[in-house]
């Protein structure tokens, strides 16, 4: 691509100081999107590390039969509150809301989104949700103990605070329907001249499938939350079996919402490493046309699978066969992805630095997470490994092997672009080695208790179980280890590091054509676009 280049300057100079104001309130007042990027990071990423700090807690408690730090109602709420926080205030809002607000409009060559207002109202939003979240934790019955997904009919009786912790995820669904709002037409509207859509790069169209996703499915799982906050405050009956209620039809509504939420978590991720592998491969995308039809087929396709979650609920055989073939179809376009990032591998000149290490993490972690769904998706084994650990070991394949290490493959590609200095690349290396480890040590011990029949949700299981419980637990040392190496490294690198100039890993899109970091509106002149996304033959 072409536009006009700026001079690359490594001090702190760009968006940082854009307005000459300083203090708090140029931050949550700005409109700029690389701002707003830059608190949906810090923000999503603080929840993380306390959601980390949960599960770790979790994880000691399972490390032996019996008590070991804290009582079942304990562990139910940090459950819970672990749930809660990865999925609602980190995977769904972190990559459309961080690295989706940095990264796309510069992109498509904008000089910002086509609702700046809104996409500040959004983050608000996003806060007032979290805060809400934070209170219920700490007002009324106590914190919730239902699990993330609030089933009926424990959610409408328990008498710990599910109300107000309801209500916060109805809060920060709305912002999420905004985001998704704003990126489909900023993506339809500013393209900059001779953005086609065939050039557009494949993380763009990876956010713009996840928009639509965000839009047309979220206002379900909204109108689904009011439901179970007036089945809990008004006594409607409407899932209470006891009044003539239905607790399956709440499971129909949540994962009408929540598995389409998958792709809200993993497409992002999936254009992350379609940017990734050729800038480190010195190569081309191939099959680009694929890769971008196949983010709008899983979109399509992820939206009309939720039955698989309830093969053993009861449901009728000839809904069982739909729904496990449609989960085998949606397969397809996964797999299309995975076959052109390996074919953009082959033959590549490939540089194994700190975002591609986190690339190639992506693409096995996320492909045994695939392959181990096809397990839950086929109804004759998915009865015998439904509700165990297996269950567990696969949806952590998928969004923490895949859209975590997506995401930290995307700090360490962007970051140093925004903060125009960058980490130190042996230690990046090392906390990448200690997280792979980790994380395979628990997550496929994980599986393997579940494949012996180990229930999840469980405080206490039997003794059988005790020496693989243990190895999951040394697992997760090992994956916090390498986790604190990497947040240290990487933002002492952004503060205090080598300065990160020009364009040192060679990309071709329009976010490195720019100054670094980007000044305010991103571009001097207004860039034109003459190539495709990745033609490295351009540079």
């Amino acid at each position: 691509m072409t536009s006009n280049v700026q001079r690359h300057d490594a001090t702190r100079g760009g968006f940082w100081n854009d307005s000459g104001k300083t203090g708090l309130t140029s931050w949550i007042f700005s409109t700029d999107h690389k701002r707003i990027g830059m608190l949906y990071l810090f923000s999503t990423f603080s929840f993380f590390l306390v959601a980390v700090v949960l599960g770790l807690l979790l994880r000691i408690e399972l490390m032996a039969p019996g008590r070991t730090i804290m009582g079942p109602q304990t562990y139910n709420a940090i459950f819970t509150v672990h749930g809660v926080m990865m999925i609602f205030l980190f995977i769904i809002p972190g990559f459309p809301g961080a690295f989706g607000n940095l990264v796309m409009p510069i992109q498509i060559g904008a000089r910002d989104v086509f609702f700046p207002r809104l996409n500040l109202l959004s983050w608000w939003l996003y806060i007032i949700g979290a805060a809400i979240i934070l209170t219920s934790l700490f007002t009324g019955g106590g914190p919730p103990d239902t699990g993330w997904t609030f089933y009926v009919p424990f959610s409408a009786r328990t008498g710990t605070n599910v109300s107000l912790a309801v209500f916060g995820v109805f809060v920060v669904g709305f912002s999420s329907i905004l985001t998704g709002l704003n990126f489909v037409t900023t993506i339809h509207r500013l393209r900059c001249e001779g953005m086609a859509w065939g050039r557009l790069p494949l993380f763009v169209w990876s956010l713009y499938a996840t928009a639509w996703v965000q839009i047309l499915a979220t206002p379900i799982l909204a109108i689904t939350l009011v439901l179970v906050m007036a089945e809990r405050l008004l006594g409607t009956g409407l899932f209470e079996p006891g009044q003539g209620g239905d607790p399956l039809m709440y499971q129909h509504l949540f994962w009408i919402y929540s598995h389409p939420a998958v792709y809200i978590m993993i497409l992002p991720a999936m254009g992350v490493i379609s940017d990734i592998i050729p800038v480190f491969s010195r190569k081309p995308i191939f099959g680009y046309k694929m890769i971008a039809f196949s983010s709008l087929a899983i979109a399509v396709f992820g939206s009309l699978v939720w039955g698989h979650h309830m093969f053993t609920s009861g449901m009728s055989d000839t809904a069982i066969l739909v729904f496990s073939f449609l989960t085998f179809v949606v397969a397809i376009p996964s797999a299309i992805k995975v076959f052109n990032w390996v074919s953009t591998l082959y033959k590549g000149s490939i540089s194994l630095e700190a975002p591609m290490l986190f690339a190639l993490s992506f693409i096995l972690l996320f492909s045994i997470g695939g392959l181990s769904g096809l397990i839950l998706g086929a109804a004759a084994t998915d009865i015998h490994v439904h509700d165990t650990h297996f269950v567990v070991g696969h949806f952590h394949y998928v969004i923490f092997g895949g859209s975590g290490f997506a995401f930290f493959a995307s700090m360490h590609y962007w970051l140093p672009k925004f903060y125009g200095r960058r980490y130190a690349e042996k230690p990046a290396v090392v906390a990448w080695a200690l997280m792979f480890t980790g994380f395979n040590v628990m997550y496929f011990t994980m599986q393997v208790l579940g494949m012996k029949g180990m229930p999840r949700r469980y405080y206490d299981y039997l003794p059988e179980f005790a020496n693989l419980n243990l190895v999951a637990t040394i697992g997760s040392w090992i994956l916090v280890t390498g986790l604190v190496i990497m947040l240290v490294n990487l933002f002492r690198g952004l503060l205090w590091g080598a300065p990160f100039e020009g364009n040192p890993w060679g990309g071709a899109t329009l976010e490195w054509t720019t100054a670094t970091p980007p000044p305010t509106e991103n571009f001097g002149e207004d860039p034109v676009v003459t190539h495709g996304p990745y033609d490295f033959t351009q540079d």
